[in-house]
């Protein structure tokens, strides 16, 4: 399940850091190869749920980029 699902009590209570950031980003990484393969084995529902995944993945990181803009400069120094 992904790091970006949160129940609906815990949700603004989670401290972000590097670390879920970093585990986000890997998980997406690997959510992109998934898709890809079911998109070469021609398994267009299975992609359909993975895209999902990574799209709710993608506006909560781009959510904190946002929430923060200075902090996600130097995170990436």
């Amino acid at each position: 399940m992904s790091v970006a699902f949160v129940p609906d009590w815990l949700r603004g209570k989670a401290e972000v850091n590097q670390e879920t950031i970093q585990r986000l980003l890997e998980e997406n990484d690997q959510l992109i190869r998934c898709i890809m393969e079911c998109q070469n084995k021609g398994r267009a529902n299975e992609c359909v749920q993975y895209q999902h995944v990574l799209h709710r993945n993608l506006i909560y990181l781009a959510t904190i980029a946002d929430a923060n803009p200075t902090g996600a400069s130097k995170a990436m120094e």
